[in-house]
């Protein structure tokens, strides 16, 4: 198995001949690494894709970092701020490890980097977390974000439906917490400066298992309504929206057509088909070292124990995974001083992931490629996403001037306003 991941995974040269990684003889005692995975509550299936591609990045190292063996504690949490803390915790002040990475919900994310300013001898590295305040306010000198936010997985696609699918009027549902928050964000700022209106912003709780209230009030003179839902909320929407007859257009939010919804039991998803969304991948991108990291995936878990392809969590831990053993590897896993030399790479790693080149901005938030897709049926009658429209390049303030930007203000229920310029 693990010949296989190395072989598939050999673009990536994680251990190209020359780097500098210690013999066996050298290398100093276990490094012990802690992971924070959603793996309870409504995302759970989320929590073990982002955990199956971390172990991916480990087998195709060895289950070595720097030359050093890897000791891995895994610690569930359940998406809430409250749980990652207690996790976070656990992993450093009883198991004591030396680097964490995760979390994977963006309310999780804010609370863990609060708390890593506590904790400036341990280096967090975001799992797939994705809330913009995160690294956008007051950030945290040793967490490090190799996965852009919410705001970037937006970008492209309020031009495009508005441009190309010729949506002029759109409503929103959305989860109600700080990812949705800034995916909206995203796609409002985007979508209004090209002309478009938001008719009505909606909010459930993260959780929800009754949405009946919800359809009921879903306004009906639009083009389409956005769904910024994921794993079981998302399921249980499309199952009693279909059994409310619903027939509006559809627009996805990135967790709204991963592989953990495309995947689901059931044919509710099927109402997904046609439905434009974007992300920071795409299922179909016509690039060799995406579909050798697919093929990877697809060789290291039985088809039973995985999604047909990876979701983006279990790309976002595994970019973080890889960014963490590059950099092990270029300071011959040694952490001293602080971690400086270790941090030190980390802030100036040109991460070749497989969704894109990554590198960090000054507040070690990722800069990288978005995706904007359609769900597609295959012939094998599986549902996927197609990409038609590729974005370079998006950074935090998604192109905006950054004192523009900053006036907008953060993402909230009822921010950014609907406006042409920002």
């Amino acid at each position: 198995m693990k010949q296989m991941l190395l072989s598939s995974l050999s673009v990536f040269a994680l251990l190209a001949a020359g780097s500098t990684a210690v013999s066996a003889q050298d290398a100093a005692g276990p490094v012990k690494i802690g992971v924070l995975a959603t793996l309870e509550g409504t995302y759970t299936a989320l929590g073990e894709d982002g955990v199956r591609g971390l172990k991916m990045a480990l087998a195709a190292a060895g289950n070595k970092a720097g030359g050093r063996e890897v000791k891995l504690v895994i610690q569930s949490t359940d998406a809430s701020p409250d749980s990652a803390l207690r996790g976070a915790r656990k992993l450093v002040e009883q198991d004591a490890v030396e680097i964490v990475i995760g979390p994977l919900s963006g309310s999780e994310g804010i609370a863990i980097r609060d708390y890593s300013k506590t904790k400036p001898k341990v280096t967090f590295i975001n799992g797939i977390s994705a809330a913009m305040e995160t690294t956008y306010v007051e950030p945290s000198e040793n967490f490090f974000r190799f996965n852009t936010d919410g705001a970037q997985w937006s970008a492209g696609l309020g031009s495009y439906i508005y441009n190309e699918k010729g949506y002029r009027n759109i409503a929103t549902v959305g989860e109600d917490y700080s990812f949705v928050y800034t995916q909206v964000f995203g796609l409002v700022t985007e979508f209004c400066a090209a002309g478009g209106k938001v008719a009505e912003r909606l909010w459930v709780p993260l959780g929800t298992k009754d949405f009946g209230s919800i359809i009921a009030a879903l306004p009906v003179e639009v083009d389409a309504i956005y769904l910024g839902l994921g794993g079981g909320d998302a399921v249980n929407f499309l199952n009693q929206y279909q059994q409310a007859g619903g027939e509006a257009r559809l627009i996805g939010g990135s967790l709204m057509v991963d592989g953990t919804v495309l995947s689901s039991e059931g044919s509710a998803k099927r109402a997904l088909i046609a439905t434009p969304s974007s992300g920071p991948q795409a299922d179909s991108w016509d690039n060799q070292g995406w579909k050798d990291y697919v093929k990877a995936y697809q060789d290291a878990f039985p088809p039973e124990k995985r999604f047909p392809s990876p979701s983006l969590l279990a790309t976002g831990y595994y970019n973080a995974t890889n960014a963490m053993l590059q950099c092990m590897t270029a300071v011959g896993g040694k952490l001293s001083d602080g971690q400086a030399a270790f941090r030190g790479c980390l802030s100036k790693l040109t991460l070749k992931a497989p969704n894109g080149t990554i590198t960090l901005d000054k507040n070690r938030q990722a800069i990288g490629a978005n995706f904007v897709s359609e769900v597609v049926e295959n012939p094998d009658g599986t549902l996927s996403t197609k990409m038609v429209k590729m974005v370079e390049s998006v950074n935090q303030t998604l192109g905006i001037d950054p004192a523009a930007f900053a006036k907008i203000g953060l993402p909230s229920r009822d921010k950014p306003a609907c406006q042409a310029t920002y």
